[in-house]
C-alpha cells in the first residue's frame, strides 16, 4: 500500500475539473449535429431525411466501438496511478493503432454495404439513395472517429480532460464554418455536409496523433497489447449492442402505436439522452480516479471515492428530476404544438423524471466499475437487465397496447435492475483489485 493518501485530494472541485471538460466533449457532437441539421434542412425533406438516416447508421456503427475510449481509460488510468505515465500514454498509442486498423475495416465494410443498409431501413426510395450518398463520404472519417475515441480514452486515463475538449471544439468549430459554405456557395448540397463531417473528425484525429508523437508514444504496434484491449472491447461491444437493440425496439413500438406516440417518445427520449450526457461526465471522472487509485494499490481509497462520486451523482440526479418535474407545464410545448403528441407525453414524462435519481447512481457506479476494468460483470448484468426486463416489456406493450407507459416502464425496470446489480457489486468490494 502506498504511503500517501491521494483520496483526501479527491474533492468536489477535483471531480468537477475532470467532469466539466468531459461534459463539453460529450456535448460537442450533438451540438454540431444540430448545426448540420439546420444547414441541410433548407435543402428540402429528402436531403434532411437522408442526413438523419445516414447519420444514424454512422452513429450505430461507431457507437459499438466506444471500448476504444472507455477500455483505454480503464487500462491507462491504472498505469498512471502506479506512477507509470509513459507506459500509460504508450497504451494510448497502441489503442490508436487499433483504432486505425478497425477504422479501415469499418470504412471498407461500410462502403460495400452502404446502399444495402440504406435500402433495408428506408426501402428503395430517394431517401435511401441520399442516405447512402452521405454515408459513403462520411465513412472516410471512420478511422479518424475511432482515433478520437482512443485519444479521449488515454487522455482521460492520465486525468487530462481539458486537451480533448480543446481538440474537439477546434474540430467542430472549423467544420461548423465549412458546412454551410460547402453546402450552399460551393453547391455541394448533402455531399458538402458529409465532407464537413469528415473535416471535423480529421482535425480532431490529427491533434490527438500529434499529442502522441510529442510524447513519443506512437511506437511499433504490439499485437499482445491490442489483443488485451480487444478483450475489454468484446464485453463493452456486447453491452453497447444491448442498449441499441432496446432503444431501436422502443422507437419501433412507439411508431407502431401511433404517430403521436412516436413523436412524444422522441421528445422525451432526446431529453433523457441529454441528461445522460450530464450524468456521464461524472462517470468519466469516476473512471479516471478509480483506475488511478487501483493502479496505485490504494484499494480503500478507491472504495471511498466510488461512494463519494455516487453521492454527488445521486444529488445531481435528484436536482435534474426536480427541474424537469417543475418544467412539465412549459417544456413539452417548446418541442411541439401538436395536441395529440402533447397528450401522449405524460405517459413517458413522469417515469423519465422518477428515473433521474436512479440513473444518477447507476451511471456513477458504471463509471466506477469501468474504471476498475470490471467489464465482464457490467456486460452480463446489462445484457440480463436488457433482455429479461426492458426488451420484453417493450414488446408486451406492443401486444397489449400499453403504449408509452409500457415502454418507459421497461426502461425504468432496466435501470432498477442495474441499480441493484451495481450497488451490490460495489458494496462487495470484489472489483477493487489493485495493481497496474
Amino acid at each position: 500500500m502506498a504511503a500517501s493518501n491521494p483520496e483526501t485530494e479527491v474533492t468536489l472541485r477535483r471531480i468537477l475539473e475532470l467532469a466539466l471538460p468531459a461534459l463539453g466533449v460529450l456535448a460537442a457532437e450533438p451540438l454540431y449535429v444540430l448545426v448540420d441539421t439546420a444547414v441541410v434542412g433548407h435543402l428540402g425533406a429528402v436531403p434532411l431525411a437522408g442526413l438523419a438516416l445516414g447519420g444514424t447508421m454512422l452513429s450505430v456503427l461507431t457507437s459499438q466501438l466506444t471500448f476504444l475510449s472507455y477500455g483505454t481509460t480503464a487500462r491507462t488510468s491504472r498505469l498512471y496511478g502506479a506512477n507509470r505515465r509513459a507506459e500509460a500514454v504508450a497504451e494510448g498509442g497502441q489503442a490508436t493503432w487499433l483504432a486505425i486498423a478497425v477504422g479501415v475495416l469499418v470504412f471498407v465494410l461500410g462502403e460495400i454495404f452502404a446502399h444495402d443498409l440504406a435500402w433495408l431501413l428506408a426501402g428503395r426510395a430517394p431517401i435511401a439513395d441520399a442516405a447512402a450518398e452521405w454515408l459513403r463520404i462520411a465513412l472516410l472519417g471512420a478511422p479518424a472517429i475511432l482515433i478520437t475515441l482512443a485519444g479521449n480514452g488515454w487522455m482521460r486515463g492520465v486525468q487530462d480532460t481539458v486537451r480533448p475538449l480543446r481538440y474537439v471544439l477546434a474540430a467542430n468549430v472549423a467544420s461548423g464554418i465549412a458546412c454551410p459554405i460547402l453546402v450552399y456557395p460551393l453547391g455541394l448540397g448533402l455531399a458538402g455536409s458529409a465532407i464537413a463531417n469528415v473535416l471535423a473528425q480529421s482535425i480532431a484525429a490529427v491533434l490527438f496523433v500529434i499529442a502522441l508523437l510529442r510524447e513519443r508514444a506512437m511506437v511499433r504496434p504490439s499485437l499482445a497489447v491490442m489483443r488485451a484491449q480487444m478483450v475489454l472491447g468484446r464485453d463493452l461491444i456486447l453491452r453497447s449492442a444491448s442498449f441499441q437493440i432496446c432503444f431501436l425496439s422502443a422507437a419501433a413500438v412507439a411508431a407502431r402505436n401511433s404517430a403521436a406516440a412516436a413523436g412524444a417518445h422522441q421528445i422525451v427520449y432526446e431529453l433523457w439522452s441529454f441528461l445522460s450526457l450530464i450524468l456521464d461526465s461524472l462517470a468519466i471522472a469516476a473512471q479516471a480516479l478509480i483506475g488511478a487509485a487501483l493502479g496505485g494499490e490504494r484499494t480503500d481509497d478507491a472504495q471511498r471515492v466510488a461512494w463519494r462520486i455516487t453521492g454527488y451523482s445521486l444529488v445531481l440526479g435528484i436536482v435534474l428530476g426536480a427541474i424537469f418535474a417543475a418544467a412539465y407545464p412549459v417544456l413539452p410545448h417548446v418541442f411541439t404544438s401538436d395536441d395529440a403528441v402533447l397528450a401522449q407525453i405524460p405517459y413517458a414524462w413522469w417515469l423519465f423524471v422518477v428515473q433521474q435519481p436512479v440513473a444518477g447512481i447507476v451511471f456513477a457506479l458504471d463509471g466506477v466499475l469501468l474504471g476498475a476494468g470490471d467489464t465482464a460483470f457490467l456486460r452480463t448484468t446489462t445484457l440480463g437487465a436488457a433482455l429479461l426486463g426492458f426488451l420484453p416489456l417493450i414488446w408486451l406493450s406492443y401486444v397489449f397496447g400499453w403504449g408509452l407507459f409500457g415502454i418507459w416502464t421497461g426502461l425504468t425496470v432496466f435501470l432498477l435492475a442495474r441499480l441493484v446489480a451495481t450497488v451490490w457489486r460495489t458494496h462487495s468490494g470484489a472489483w477493487a483489485v489493485g495493481g497496474a
